[in-house]
């Protein structure tokens, strides 16, 4: 298991969370039944950097930015959902947080969202509104949050087998919300990966997005103790994990609103997971 697995507890206690109210088993992202694209379907027309595969081919793993080339920091948000929450949404949960998507436009701070196919199944709407949005790109958090690892902070895993179909699904359902491009980036649900899973997704060309940074955000319910967190753990380059999912995160716009300004303070500049990835590339 790759080291970073180690500094997502407060992350994944969202997932351990939203998987304990599905069912366990094999997930629906990888029912045949549902269409596929073709595998020489580009994954965006104009593809973003990515990351150089690693030995053998496996996929490449990005954790931050370089810290010799200015403050950036990248400020990223997971639209989770599982398959078997539609009945909650229906009844006036919301996974969603127009609030927050509306304070990042307000504040002109560029994101990328990880988006799960069944949030952009539940919000279409949404997700265009995202995808054809600037300000934001929209990448990949697989299609129902299920684990890609054994032992993930207790999702339900994915079957070795069906890995690149769950990945593959979740690019239908954000192309069918109306996501334009969505790029080639794709995180782990949990931030848990090990060498199997590297191995299944290497044939799709993605890069797998981790972060350097742990908000804290996931079920939070004092705002300045994420505050303290973010600001104590940014660094030059640093990508920062939040939530956009207002249940299960609801302090998260009150603190986008905190941050944001004492970043700027500090002299920090907002940017997108794929001018981190260019610099990388640039600096190499």
């Amino acid at each position: 298991m790759n080291p970073v697995t180690l500094r997502v507890t407060a992350v994944c206690a969202l997932g351990a969370t939203l998987a304990a109210c599905g069912t366990a088993g094999t997930p629906d992202a990888t029912s045949p039944a549902h269409a596929r694209p073709a595998a020489s379907a580009p994954l965006s027309a104009a593809r973003p950097p990515v990351l150089t595969p690693g030995p053998g081919g496996l996929t490449p793993v990005f954790e931050h930015g370089p810290r010799n080339l200015g403050k950036t920091v990248a400020l990223t948000f997971d639209a989770d959902m599982t398959a078997d929450e539609g009945p909650r949404a229906s009844t006036g949960e919301h996974f969603d947080n127009p609030d927050l998507i509306g304070t990042l436009r307000t504040l002109k701070i560029p994101a990328t969202i990880f988006m799960t196919g069944r949030w952009a199944d539940e919000y279409p709407a949404q997700a265009r509104s995202l995808g054809h949005d600037p300000q934001f790109e929209v990448a990949n958090h697989s299609y129902s949050h299920y684990a890609f690892t054994k032992d993930c902070y207790g999702l339900p895993t994915v079957a070795a087998d069906r890995m690149k179909t769950d990945v593959e699904r979740a690019y239908a359902s954000l192309r069918k919300a109306g996501v334009p491009n969505p790029l080639p980036y794709f995180r782990f649900p949990g931030g848990c990966y090990d060498q199997q899973a590297l191995r299944a997704l290497s044939g799709i060309g993605v890069t797998a997005v981790q972060w350097d940074v742990v908000s804290g955000d996931a079920f939070a319910t004092d705002a300045d103790a994420v505050v303290r967190q973010v600001l104590d753990g940014v660094k030059p380059g640093s990508v920062v994990i939040m939530h956009c999912t207002r249940s299960a995160a609801p302090t998260t716009e009150r603190v986008v609103r905190a941050v944001v300004p004492e970043l700027r303070k500090q002299g920090y500049r907002f940017v997108k997971v794929s001018e981190l990835i260019a610099e990388t590339n640039g600096h190499r």
